[in-house]
């Protein structure tokens, strides 16, 4: 017999959800030696069940159907802006689901699939799954096991803060850290920027405002893009990078509103709080890992790094490139070492569109649309011009910061979420009693009655 969600949680009103989300901490098991809160908990330490689990994985990040992509698909209306159609318990701008979902915990760490990290023929079944609410399974099909054990990074600062030292992984715990990728929404979003109704054109504010390897296609030199600063058309590199940046990481804070708002439906304890160490976190997951000067990695032009260089003040410093798992590569980014150069990883995105397996071709992909066909004939490709365009922008960053985006690695974490099962001896012996609701108090006899 399947696990019953429906009745834990189909009648738990979004409204109370809202209302009584708090961040909790204190879980069973753990003890503050010191200050106004010292406490001991008296009980063991009690891990989420792998239905628990299953719940949290499927707010944060679960396949629940197929996106409207309620757009106007015609030239020059951006409908194919769109890079996926299968929809997840969050919003992701065009579908591009860049944002993975990494669950450690005492015995298994965990990489959760995300839409594009499928079989395309097992999107009708995983959709059936999430509508019968079958969570657990969905949950075991999702999932692909890094290590039978806690993978994450050392408590010690800088890689953690002094406030989560207490708490941090204890005994019974589990972490969900959001990963984002993002060179794939940032060529995607190119593609749009860069053609010929938007024909944007971008500056490198690091070397004097210059054409950033588009020079020849702005229209002072007969293309398309509109190069006058005065038509307000002009980005630098580090303002469009930080629009994809900003896309990408509202993604991840949507998943972490969403495991909040799961945990109190459930009647368990969880918080969000600092994941953003710029290389912790990969080395703990063992993601494959380049190397560059510090001064080279912040841009620094050639002076500043020969200087800091002769003073022996630069090191080498760590960022990821990918996360590679028993011979399968898990999480790529659309750029080298996993593409030959950037010309290839930004036809890969063209192609994954518009190629012969690509989501705008007819019969291809499940989706939520009737008229199937007639918005394959309508959704034309994107022009060879738009496409040199962009792999000449992609390239000159590549090049000239050595590595893409020039602004960041192409994988960051932010922040995390830690569940876990709460003490309520502890919030009973130091809060007022609308500290826990009274699903946190129903919490046991609701989800582990035998």
């Amino acid at each position: 017999m399947s696990f019953d969600f429906q009745s834990r949680l189909g009648n738990y009103s979004l409204f109370d959800a809202l209302r009584y989300r708090r961040s909790r901490r204190f879980a069973v098991g753990m003890k503050t030696e010191v200050g106004p809160l010292a406490f001991s908990s008296s009980k063991p330490a009690h891990p989420l069940s792998e239905e628990e689990l299953a719940a949290l994985a499927f707010a944060a990040c679960g396949v629940t159907g197929y996106a409207l992509a309620d757009l106007v698909y015609a030239d020059g209306q951006g409908g194919t802006m769109m890079g996926g159609f299968l929809g997840r318990t969050v919003g992701s701008a065009d579908a591009v689901q860049p944002v993975s979902v990494v669950i450690s915990s005492d015995d298994a760490t965990y990489w959760l699939k995300r839409p594009q990290d499928f079989e395309r023929a097992s999107y009708a079944e995983m959709v059936a799954l999430a509508r019968r609410g079958e969570l657990t399974e969905l949950f075991r099909r999702s999932r692909v096991k890094l290590a039978d054990k806690r993978l994450a990074p050392p408590l010690t600062v800088p890689k953690n803060l002094d406030v989560n030292q207490w708490e941090m992984y204890q005994p019974g715990t589990t972490y969900f850290v959001p990963i984002n990728e993002y060179t794939h929404m940032y060529i995607n979003g190119l593609l749009e920027f860069m053609n010929e109704t938007m024909a944007v054109f971008v500056v490198d504010e690091r070397h004097n405002f210059r054409p950033a390897g588009i020079a020849r296609f702005g229209k002072s030199k007969g293309g398309h893009l509109i190069d006058d600063p005065h038509a307000q058309r002009t980005l630098t590199i580090e303002r469009i990078e930080g629009i994809v940046h900003s896309v990408v990481q509202i993604e991840q804070g949507m998943m972490l509103q969403n495991l909040g708002l799961m945990a109190q439906a459930m009647g368990i304890g969880g918080f969000p709080n600092f994941a953003g160490h710029e290389f912790a976190w990969f080395e703990a997951l063992g993601f494959r890992m380049h190397e560059m000067s510090t001064m080279a990695y912040l841009g620094a032009n050639r002076l500043v790094r020969t200087v800091a260089g002769l003073l022996g003040k630069d090191p080498k410093l760590s960022f990821p490139v990918g996360l590679e798992h028993e011979g399968a590569v898990l999480l790529k980014p659309y750029c080298p070492p996993y593409y030959p150069s950037m010309e290839a990883a930004v036809r890969a995105v063209v192609e994954q569109k518009f190629g012969a397996q690509g989501i705008f071709r007819k019969g291809i992909a499940p989706n939520a649309w009737k008229a199937q066909e007639a918005i394959a004939a309508a959704s034309n490709a994107i022009s060879e011009r738009t496409i040199e365009t962009v792999i000449a922008y992609c390239t000159y960053i590549y090049e000239t910061y050595g590595r893409f985006p020039a602004y960041a690695a192409p994988f960051r974490t932010s922040v995390g979420f830690q569940a876990s099962h709460l003490d309520h001896a502890f919030y009973e012996a130091h809060y007022q009693p609308e500290a826990l609701s009274d699903t946190h108090r129903a919490h046991h006899e609701r989800w582990h009655a035998s």
